[in-house]
């Protein structure tokens, strides 16, 4: 079968082209920041180098931190490009989608968000392997055994984005960069510009994704998360056969097949490709969504795991990333997470964090118990002895009374950037500094302590002796800020917090 390959990497917006809106453009504001910060030079914390890709919207060059040599990929898009109040809408939610997301295996690691007067720049983990979709064309068709490789990642990523409360709606292969050059280089997948929150109960019917990969409730107006497993199908058919599912010569013929046609999998090669293979991705690409196959569950189908069996590497997850780095924090530290916690605003920014706290809470109770939070890390691949658990369960639990709540988990497991917004850092600092005379004294920080059962002399000793640089017996807003941002990487690369 001839493959129209300009169908299947269009060079246009990601969007299908029936539902696009009419662009109603930005009234004129002095005003032009995107993400609400002080506007900075990148070019005095990173060097910028060669460029490495070019897209719709920004132009991607590789950048050089300057303080310690580490090579990162920098997308940089003109401010001009983004007309609209939906296009800046959507560039705020792919850089919260992608703090969310980050420290997640096969997610790209995310560096951080900057603003100049032109420009907003993306500085993410640097994939010098090139795209997936580009070593599909070079090989054609994968073996079993490679092809399975390449699916549990590709499932893993829509697996960690349900459970995170995340819907991709974009994946396809040229989304997944390779690390490196090598043959076995794992996939990190990058473009979440068409990802959203996940809203509990809500049908979506924006017409959204890619020919070919677009699934069919899409297509009918009214989807819900199921819409990933169909598209991670559609790439495990081409990784094995070479040429996707449903085909056509345009998208009316793509969407149509996508509708109506019938799966094949008795024609070439499929003759040849076991019975597991065919019957994962039958499941995968069942047209019922509330029949199709999660993704949690394809991970556990014994063809997608490795030699029959789970794979025993472990991987940290970027909760359990998040939640060793708050265990490690000091006290005072803790319960400024918890001001800042209980004083998010936005829905959005937390939509993801509420879903993933009700994937965990099996039960319904509105709190995590130790055999919940267990079974919830399992989920996401980490492996720990009971007693690992039990200290992050301890951790987490500062009022003490055995389990996680919910503003308990958004403290423990809320992305450090929140940390970068001044209006978090001085909600904190006033909710220590009760008397708004600029400094925390010992019998204000002793107070706030208290309520939590941490008021004891030796802890205030400790957190002055951590905090209070000047050494005067109160902590400033300078010191505290200087405090609340200490320690905020979250890779897995460069966080290395051990638990005792």
């Amino acid at each position: 079968m001839g493959i129209c390959w300009s169908l299947l990497k269009p060079h246009r917006s990601h969007e299908i082209s029936i539902s696009s809106p009419p662009r109603k453009p930005l009234k004129p504001h002095e005003d032009r920041s995107i993400l609400g910060k002080e506007y900075v030079d990148l070019k005095e914390t990173y060097h910028i180098g060669k460029e490495l890709g070019r897209g719709q919207f920004g132009v991607t060059y590789l950048c050089t931190e300057k303080a310690n040599g580490l090579n990162y990929a920098c997308k940089s898009i003109p401010k001009k490009k983004l007309v609209t109040i939906k296009e800046m809408d959507d560039m705020r939610r792919e850089i919260m989608l992608l703090q969310h997301l980050t420290g997640q295996p096969n997610i790209v690691e995310f560096k951080g968000a900057y603003e100049d007067e032109t420009r907003v720049h993306l500085v993410m983990e640097l994939c010098s392997g090139g795209e997936l979709f580009d070593r599909i064309i070079k090989r054609g068709s994968y073996s079993e055994k490679e092809a399975a490789k390449i699916g549990r990642q590709i499932v893993n990523v829509v697996h960690a984005c349900h459970f995170m409360g995340v819907m991709h709606r974009d994946l396809k292969p040229e989304n997944f960069l390779m690390v490196s050059q090598d043959e076995d280089a794992p996939l990190k997948a990058t473009d979440f510009g068409l990802s959203v929150f996940i809203e509990e109960g809500k049908s979506y019917s924006e017409i959204v994704g890619s020919p070919y990969y677009v699934a069919p409730e899409v297509l009918r107006r009214r989807y819900g998360k199921e819409i990933d497993v169909w598209s991670a199908g559609v790439i495990l058919y081409i990784l094995l056969s070479g040429v996707p599912p449903f085909w056509g010569e345009n998208e009316r013929s793509i969407f149509k097949a996508i509708l109506e046609g019938s799966l094949d999998l008795h024609s070439p090669p499929w003759s040849s490709i076991s019975p597991s293979a065919k019957d994962l991705i039958s499941k995968m690409l069942t047209r019922n969504p509330k029949k199709r196959i999660t993704a949690d569950k394809a991970l556990e189908h014994p063809w997608l795991k490795e030699d029959g069996e789970a794979s025993e590497s472990p991987m940290d997850s970027a909760v359990l990333i998040r939640m060793k780095q708050f265990r490690a924090m000091n006290k005072l530290k803790k319960l400024a997470m918890k001001v800042i916690a209980e004083n998010l605003e936005s829905t959005e920014e937390i939509q993801g964090l509420k879903q993933m706290f009700n994937n965990m809470d099996t039960d319904g109770s509105g709190s995590i118990t130790y055999e919940e939070l267990k079974a919830g890390l399992s989920k996401l691949g980490s492996r720990l002895v009971d007693s690992e658990i039990r200290q992050l369960l301890e951790a987490a639990d500062v009022d003490k009374n055995g389990t996680i709540d919910y503003i308990e988990f958004i403290t423990a497991t809320m992305h450090r950037h929140k940390l970068d917004k001044e209006e978090n850092l001085r909600k904190a600092f006033q909710f220590f500094d009760k008397d708004n005379s600029g400094l925390i004294t010992r019998d204000e920080l002793k107070n706030a302590m208290t309520q939590y059962g941490m008021g004891d002399e030796a802890t205030i000793d400790e957190v002055l002796d951590d905090v209070d640089t000047d050494k005067d017996g109160t902590i400033n807003y300078e010191e505290f800020v200087a405090m609340m941002r200490k320690g905020t990487v979250e890779t897995r690369e460069h966080v290395k917090i051990q638990l005792d």
